[in-house]
């Protein structure tokens, strides 16, 4: 893939579509993102400023872009929220990309949300949105992948929908697992006091769960039980930080909920503690980003063969 593509990043938080994109060579000329803190983030790691609420976005005022990315927000089909789909306000922001699709015509575009996508509502949701993107003259199929299947140990489960003005025949889902970094490569070797849970929550803890090994990340689920593993369940933006704990001890610390989706220590945090740990609750993991954009490129290198060898 050496053909360079010029990406918007909607929906983009702190840029983990960014960061994947430009590791294969692309550039990002434009992003945007209601969240205030998200956008403080993101301008001081990559220098552009994402425009804010999508709504109030004129699609004439962006420059063109080849793919479209888009983490829309995830809460309306969320197993942690409500589920109100298209009755929850941001479960109708998927439809503003619409505006920019129609008018910009990108040739491919990459959107990520939760894996009960798939699901709410009998599954008439995500139809919904893959005939939107029909109407609008695209191509779209979907997947779910696991983060854990990327290399991290995290098990992030999310709808990944790929769509193109060409037909999606030959596109390859990424599906090859990569080993898993070990957790013990995530954790940090002397984290701050601050991040140590209460004795009496440690303490529960441990009389409640007794780990097989160490380092594990133990998680207690709305129930109450507790379970170990050596990855961390799903990061959530609005949980308790006390829902996971490092061998039932201490809550993950900023940099090692950002290790946890492949940011790079280079990466700077420039927001409080519990503003990057509700950012990468609601980020896009890098690895599967970048595999999802590699497929994409590798597509659409293909179809312009096909379409040249075709052609009379």
């Amino acid at each position: 893939m050496s053909e360079r593509f010029d990406c918007a990043d909607f929906f983009c938080g702190i840029g983990g579509f960014h960061i994947a994109a430009a590791s294969l060579g692309h550039r990002v000329v434009v992003a945007c993102d209601i969240d205030e803190e998200a956008r403080r983030a993101y301008a001081a790691n990559f220098a552009i400023l994402p425009y804010g609420d999508i709504c109030m976005l004129n699609e004439k005022d962006v420059p063109d872009f080849d793919l479209l990315f888009g983490g829309f927000p995830c809460q309306p089909f969320s197993i942690i929220g409500k589920r109100n789909g298209f009755a929850d306000d941001r479960g109708t922001l998927f439809f503003q990309l619409s505006r920019f699709i129609s008018e910009k015509k990108p040739i491919g575009i990459i959107l990520e949300n939760v894996k009960q996508l798939a699901t709410a509502k009998g599954g008439t949701l995500l139809q919904c949105m893959i005939e939107e993107l029909s109407d609008l003259g695209y191509h779209a199929d979907y997947r779910v992948l696991n983060t854990l299947d990327f290399e991290l140990p995290q098990k992030r489960e999310r709808v990944y929908i790929a769509a193109s003005l060409r037909s999606l025949a030959s596109f390859k889902w990424p599906s090859d697992a990569v080993s898993m970094t070990p957790l013990s490569d995530i954790l940090e070797s002397d984290p701050d006091p601050k991040h140590f849970a209460s004795e009496e929550i440690r303490a529960k803890r441990h009389r409640a769960h007794t780990a097989e090994a160490s380092p594990m990340i133990w998680h207690e689920n709305k129930s109450g039980n507790i379970s170990s593993h050596p990855w961390s369940c799903a990061l959530r933006a609005g949980a308790s930080y006390n829902y996971l704990l490092v061998d039932g001890n201490r809550r993950l610390t900023p940099r090692e909920t950002l290790r946890l989706h492949g940011f790079p220590d280079s990466w700077k945090i420039v927001c409080s503690d519990s503003q990057t740990k509700k950012q990468t609750g609601n980020a896009v993991s890098v690895p599967v980003a970048r595999a999802m954009i590699k497929a994409m490129g590798e597509y659409l290198g293909r179809t312009e063969t096909e379409t040249r060898q075709l052609s009379p």
